[in-house]
């Protein structure tokens, strides 16, 4: 893992510090809220439904052990114990008291921690697959370039205020695992017909009221001009890029409305900085050497486990690892899934106590690291194979072990209106009666790979679109309505390219959505074919079964009420 400098230790420190000032003047009423407003979103704080909600950043989703246990520690002391991860790899807290506030940025900072750039029009945390480094798949690692991206756009004054939020994400490998083109640029990392390595290039994702895939405006970049090509991306957009109306600011607008001429624009940009002084941002070999050095596998050291697992158990464990466990390019290593949707727990929720067991798990078994996935859950990228059955047995205690990943009730889900200020609808009751209504391992195995993804508003923090079902939460006179749509996609799966469901027609109401899920299952184990996937069996068919027997359990519904 990266290990911040001097200089990457003093900046936050100092930001810390900054804070602190800002707050006091604050209390003290010498800063209002309109002046104090924008501050606190340059370090991650808002103010949501019923307290202010800070969002940790966890950039391209790696942490330490120690850095989980310092958000324990921080979930225990300053919030009500429990922390939320969400789908772009960082953490969010939802009841820490804004008095409270600069104490939470000093602990953060004593572990290389913070909240800048997770708020504001800006270049937000740079997200990347949670396999990287470890997969059999991969082309070549991407987290160096996280990390260089990372240090470029952190406080870059040029793209302080953006006309919107701006997001990043890296792929390294042949399986979009991270999303890529519903990202404001998605970088591919590709191999030209030379065996030369660098990007191909989207620009544009993003979903929201107007979903849409990013474009391919470069087939192949060459790495070593990383930097200067999405500093061409950004100049264009923010000085063309809307900021006269919020809804159309995102850049995949800009692109969609200008087509080539924002390609031709961006193409002229980058020859500029490269005629003016494009070696200023260029990476050298050296410098990309220095920053993945960090990134190098850590040592294995021999341990004696014991690999047994009793008859007892051997059904339990062959269905765990049958789900929460992948190949490693290392053929001795597993990478592992920590799931965090089991029932009783709001997706992507963790206890300060499952912190602390998530960290004593990495530490024993994964040389000290975790990732988070943006299905919300943590992966141990290290796990000796032989280690599987201990790892498994302690896994299991801490409510880690549920094997459903990938699995229906793998949900990802934003937290809703129980917490936030701007959803429609409340997220987390739904994901509830999912877990409730398919907690049969045996029919969920049976069901086979879906993507269940819920988003309590318009601005798809849960992923809706790109959900294989997706349940989108409206209002409608006040009351909680959910619009469902089938067969979106984030691009990871076999043969589906990335994009976004399609609305099956009227909304349902709450107590009729599990329902209207069971009867879209109900019609595809019905209508698949041997080994078909649900994905697959909806792109075959079209949505029309699957919204007729969805719609006929509503009008069952209403019948029955009436």
């Amino acid at each position: 893992m990266y290990q911040y400098n001097e200089t990457d230790q003093r900046l936050i420190l100092a930001r810390a510090s900054q804070f602190r000032d800002q707050l006091q003047r604050h209390l003290a009423g010498t800063l209002d809220d309109d002046a104090f407003k924008p501050l606190r979103l340059q370090n991650g704080w808002y103010v949501q439904r019923h307290a202010p909600m800070l969002r940790v950043a966890i950039p391209y989703g790696a942490l330490a052990s120690r850095q989980l246990r310092a958000l324990s520690y921080i979930a225990d002391t300053y919030d009500r114990g429990y922390g939320h991860f969400t789908t772009r790899q960082n953490l969010q807290f939802n009841w820490i008291p804004l008095v409270s506030s600069a104490d939470v940025m000093d602990a953060l900072a004593e572990v290389q921690m913070h909240g800048i750039q997770t708020s504001g029009n800006c270049i937000r945390n740079i997200t990347t697959d949670a396999l990287a480094g470890v997969a059999p798949d991969e082309i070549a690692d991407p987290r160096p370039f996280c990390e260089i991206l990372r240090q470029w756009s952190t406080l870059h004054p040029e793209f302080a205020f953006l006309p919107r939020k701006f997001k990043i994400a890296v792929s390294g490998a042949r399986e979009d695992r991270v999303a890529a083109g519903w990202y404001d640029v998605g970088l591919h990392l590709v191999h030209d017909a030379c065996g030369a390595l660098g990007f191909r290039v989207q620009v544009g994702g993003g979903m929201g009221r107007t979903p849409v895939i990013g474009s391919v405006i470069r087939e192949f970049l060459p790495w070593q001009e990383l930097l200067n090509y999405c500093e061409a991306i950004l100049r264009v957009y923010n000085g063309y890029g809307r900021r006269d109306n919020l809804w159309k600011a995102r850049i995949k607008i800009l692109v969609r409305t200008e087509g080539a001429r924002f390609v031709d624009a961006v193409e002229r940009e980058f020859a500029a900085i490269r005629d003016a002084d494009g070696s200023a941002h260029r990476i050298t070999d050296t410098e990309y050497a220095r920053v993945a050095a960090h990134f190098v596998a850590p040592s294995q050291h021999p341990a004696r486990w014991d690999a047994h697992v009793e008859p007892a158990e051997q059904r339990a464990f062959a269905l765990w690892s049958g789900r929460n466990v992948r190949a490693h390019r290392d053929p001795g290593l597993r990478v592992v899934t920590l799931s965090l949707k089991r029932a009783g727990q709001a997706p992507g929720d963790v206890t300060a106590a499952q912190m602390r067991a998530a960290a004593d798990l990495a530490d024993q078994f994964s040389s000290g690291e975790l990732r988070v996935t943006h299905q919300q859950n943590l992966v141990l990228p290290w796990v000796p194979e032989a280690a599987l059955p201990a790892m498994w047995r302690q896994a299991r205690t801490y409510g880690f072990a549920t094997p459903n990943i990938g699995l229906l009730t793998d949900i990802i889900s934003c937290p809703g209106g129980d917490f936030c200020s701007l959803a429609n609808a409340r997220s987390i009751p739904i994901a509830a009666d999912v877990q409730a209504r398919f907690g049969d391992i045996s029919a969920l195995l049976d069901i086979g790979d879906i993507d269940l993804n819920i988003s309590g508003c318009i601005n798809s923090c849960g992923h809706h679109h790109s959900g294989h079902i997706g349940i989108l939460g409206v209002d409608k006179d006040g009351a909680e309505w959910y619009q469902i749509t089938l067969g979106g996609s984030d691009g990871s799966d076999r043969g589906n390219s990335a994009g976004p469901g399609k609305i099956i027609g009227r909304s349902f109401a709450a107590t009729e959505v599990v329902d209207a899920i069971e009867a879209i299952v109900d019609e595809y184990l019905d209508k698949r074919q041997d080994g078909e996937r649900f994905i697959d069996c909806v792109a075959r068919l079209g949505i029309a079964p699957f919204a007729a027997a969805a719609n006929a359990v509503r009008h069952q519904t209403s019948e029955v009420t009436t």
